[in-house]
């Protein structure tokens, strides 16, 4: 019996996502639509001094090869005098900078914001978690997404 590609894929996601997708991953909802949510992340990340290198439509890139892909944007952003001491402390922190959000509609229609734990990922590199940068990293990445994704 053969599987289809997509088949495949799905059986695969459907065993390894609910193991490894939250590893060091935070979330809350949001009151707003994909679109919405990552033009107010935009808006509040410039307003706090934050350069955004990049915004990715992942589920335009879906679109773009017939495939189906709930709605789904990365932001990519950062502040180049946080990152900087942190990857001076440990080079390897660099694959996981710049920042990024990745706000997504759930399989219940429910829109999620979430981003990587600064925690995470000073344990992953084995960084000091009493690093200034990191202590208001974790902060300020909470509070962003809150104000962007409250009513």
């Amino acid at each position: 019996m053969r599987k289809s590609i997509p088949g495949v894929f799905a059986a695969l996601a459907a065993v390894s996502l609910p193991l490894q997708a939250a590893d060091g991953l935070l979330t809350l909802t949001s009151a707003h639509s994909v679109s919405e949510t990552t033009n107010r992340l935009e808006a509040v990340l410039g307003k706090a001094g934050f350069k955004v290198f990049a915004r990715v439509d992942h589920g335009a890139g879906a679109a773009s090869v017939d495939m189906p892909l709930a709605p789904t944007e990365l932001l990519i952003f950062g502040k180049p005098e946080a990152g900087t001491v942190l990857m001076q402390q440990q080079a390897t922190v660099g694959i996981d900078l710049p920042l990024k959000y990745l706000v997504w509609q759930d399989a219940d229609g429910k829109v999620m914001v979430g981003w990587n734990d600064p925690n995470w990922l000073a344990a992953r590199h084995g960084i000091d978690q009493s690093l200034p940068p990191l202590q208001k990293m974790q902060g300020a990445l909470k509070k962003f997404a809150s104000e962007a994704a409250k009513p």
